[in-house]
């Protein structure tokens, strides 16, 4: 007999989790979710700086190759994503970042219909971040503290993170106290998801505490191979797993939250899709959209890599007896720099217009870090990487099937950089933060810049293009838009165009990046979502929710 299910949330990610809570604990709907990867419990995740020992190399992460990017001379670079329950918020660096009111506003001007305002403007979506919120510090008009995401300070600050706050600040940046405060601009402290050395994902603050509760069904490894549809509306999934293939049905909902990447690909194996692309693959058109997988937007990231002079920063800090004092620190005093995520300090800056809105992204990580297809050109050592990241690119890259088989990963080309505008931003950035390691307290620990090796244009660009990296944001595959918008892939209300009773709820979704960290704005769509499922349609309905 088949199972029936209120709701079915193909995904259990930041996004995923999220949607499923809000739809048993509000809605109290029986809901089935179907997360392709592993378990969430594990001691190195649960860590915070647990995971730059998996980046490399872990059942915990699916690695995406990019096709050859042309305009970075054939390049292929990975994409790493989530493949356990919790997505992002389970292997990320745990950054809380929301974006700025700008973001969102400029969401509803590209949304707002004049018979159906659903409201996706800064003032519409706040409540839904102050509900999600639990910081250890702040209680305002824009931060909650009763939440079940646990937001908090860095539990532990390296000499070099304080010595770029401090450099920083010699270029005459702004030392500021809150990056989701009323304004970006700055340099600081970022806050982390987590709290007392235990990262808080979507999987421990959303499903852990629906563990015991009949109404939630959570199954790993189950890889979806596609939406059931009938008479143009979605009834049910097909998925396989270690005991085989499976249908499920249900008599409310599916809601799509597989991330950026493979939302797309289930939506064309689904017979959602350009028309052509799935008649390629022998794929039936349900309803052709030629929008899905199209309008791919990631934050590109490049690092600039120092060596130090003395024996500053995490070098080494997790191999032999460092990891053993480290991990007594922690034990007996909750303390030390496994409290860390192992990037603590960061910034906002507009290297052309200082009081304009930020226009690049800055993480400090005080060792020598680089991508995987990377690591032999630069030794490493005592050292310090700040990364440069353009938060409001113009390149755009698209997602395609590479089979109508449901294991074969899709074909990917994010095309970061492509624009260029974006290159330029970049080099800017760049040029910027190199000077921050000649100024203030690094200029006196820093001994030697290996790259980029110089900031005049020619190097810069032929740095970027080598080593140019996602920023494990995608984002916008399955966008929403207007009416009449022939590439929205989703109306306002996150319903997939033409099908009754499919909506897509991760990422995929947004119209355009936001500028900063996507885990709390994709935790956001996800409790979004459900409340559009049990008609909230309003966050300001939502407010006392």
């Amino acid at each position: 007999m088949t199972e029936t299910f209120d709701h079915i949330v193909i995904g259990g990610g930041s996004a995923g989790a999220a949607a499923a809570a809000r739809l048993v604990n509000q809605g109290k709907c029986r809901v089935l979710v179907l997360e392709a990867g592993h378990s969430h419990r594990h001691p190195l995740l649960d860590m915070p700086p647990g995971i730059f020992k998996m980046i490399n190399g872990s059942k915990f992460m699916t690695y995406h190759q990019t096709e050859p990017q042309d305009h970075l001379d054939g390049r292929v670079h990975d994409i790493p994503q989530a493949n356990v329950l919790g997505g992002g918020s389970s292997v990320n660096a745990q950054v809380y970042m929301r974006g700025r009111p700008s973001d969102y506003d400029a969401w509803e001007n590209l949304l707002r219909q004049t018979n159906d305002r659903v409201g996706w403007g800064w003032d519409d979506v706040l409540p839904y971040f102050r509900r999600m919120e639990d910081n250890n510090r702040l209680h305002n008009d824009l931060h909650g503290s009763n939440g079940p995401v646990q937001v908090s300070d860095p539990g532990h600050i390296d000499d070099m993170s304080r010595w770029f706050v401090q450099s920083v600040q010699a270029l005459g940046e702004p030392f500021n106290t809150d990056f989701n405060g009323a304004t970006q601009r700055g340099v600081g402290f970022y806050q982390f998801t987590n709290r007392a050395g235990k990262r808080s994902s979507s999987a421990y603050a959303f499903l852990a505490p629906l563990e015991t509760n009949p109404n939630l069904t959570i199954r790993l490894g189950a890889t979806v191979s596609k939406v059931i549809i009938e008479n143009d509306k979605a009834v049910g999934v097909q998925y396989r797993d270690k005991r085989g293939a499976h249908t499920v049905r249900c008599d409310g909902e599916v809601v799509v939250a597989a991330g950026a990447l493979v939302t797309p690909k289930i939506l064309m194996l689904s017979g959602i899709g350009p028309d052509a692309h799935l008649a390629d693959h022998c794929i039936p058109v349900i309803c052709p959209l030629p929008g899905v997988g199209q309008n791919l937007i990631d934050h590109p990231e490049v690092p600039i890599t120092a060596f130090a002079n003395g024996p500053y920063g995490y070098f080494k800090q997790g191999e032999g007896w460092r990891m053993l004092r480290n991990g007594i620190q922690f034990k007996l005093f909750g303390s030390g720099p496994v409290t860390s995520a192992g990037v603590e300090a960061g910034a906002f800056v507009n290297p052309s217009i200082p009081d304009g809105e930020p226009t690049i992204q800055a993480f400090c990580v005080p060792i020598v870090y680089l991508d995987r297809d990377a690591l032999d050109e630069v030794q490493d050592d005592f050292g310090l990487t700040v990364t440069t990241v353009v938060v409001k690119p113009k390149s755009r890259g698209e997602v395609r099937l590479r089979s109508a088989d449901p294991h074969t990963m899709p074909v990917v080309s994010p095309n970061l950089l492509k624009h260029e505008d974006d290159m330029q931003e970049m080099i800017r950035g760049q040029r910027f933060f190199r000077r921050a390691f000649t100024s203030g307290p690094l200029a006196q620990r820093v001994r030697e810049i290996v790259i980029p090796i110089a900031d005049d244009e020619q190097t810069l660009r032929t740095h970027c293009k080598r080593f140019v990296k996602t920023n494990y944001h995608p984002a916008g595959t399955a966008k929403m838009g207007r009416d009449g918008d022939g590439m929205a892939v989703l109306d306002a209300r996150m319903r997939v165009r033409g099908i009754e009773r499919l909506r897509v709820c991760d990422m995929s979704a947004v119209p355009d990046i936001n500028a900063g960290n996507t885990n709390a704005p994709a935790m956001m769509l996800g409790e979004r979502c459900a409340d559009l499922i049990l008609g909230i349609g309003s966050a300001r309905e939502g407010r006392n929710s």
